[in-house]
């Protein structure tokens, strides 16, 4: 009677033994591909961030600009704007340099540092809380037209990502 027992008793030890297998794939996938969705989510938020900074990035060279036209508007002298724009504080950015824009400072206005300057360290939004580092490039197209190259690089879970938005500026007098 103790045959006919024991085959019976490592049967059950190996359904046991299988039920238990099945239990843990069953719980551990679920939690594998959550946390895959965890960091793809992360990811994509750190994009659309590191999106909006590269077209900030355009913006600011848009805006400097726009300023040396609006500083001659009222002498009538508007076709030196142009000239001043590519000239101006900018030039240090010009293909091949580049220059780091950071974050904002306590006046509104961008940390700007041209290449070689040190105190422009990637800089850190408040609510992400992922480093980015972003840069500006202009280069010569033509005599009228100037490309604007804004790059916004970070790294997230050991993997390196860019962002680069591009347009071009021309004289608007």
């Amino acid at each position: 009677m103790n045959m006919k027992n024991s085959p019976q008793k490592a049967f059950t030890l190996i359904e046991t033994m299988i039920a238990i297998t099945i239990l843990t794939l069953s719980i551990v996938g679920p939690m594998i591909t959550a946390d895959r969705s965890i960091v793809a989510a992360e990811t994509a938020r750190d994009q659309l961030s590191a999106s909006y900074l590269a077209q900030e990035g355009i913006e600011y060279v848009r805006g400097i600009r726009d300023d040396q036209y609006l500083a001659l508007y009222s002498s009538g002298n508007t076709n030196a704007a142009w000239s001043n724009f590519l000239n101006g504080s900018l030039t240090s950015c010009r293909s091949p340099g580049v220059c780091t824009l950071g974050s904002l400072k306590a006046d509104g206005t961008l940390n700007f540092c041209p290449n070689g300057v040190s105190g422009c360290a990637p800089f850190t939004l408040v609510t992400p809380g992922t480093p980015f580092t972003r840069t500006i490039q202009l280069v010569d197209v033509s005599a009228t037209d100037e490309r604007i190259i804004s790059t916004v690089s970070w790294s997230f879970h050991s993997t390196s990502y860019v962002e680069t938005v591009t347009d071009h500026l021309t004289p608007w007098q």
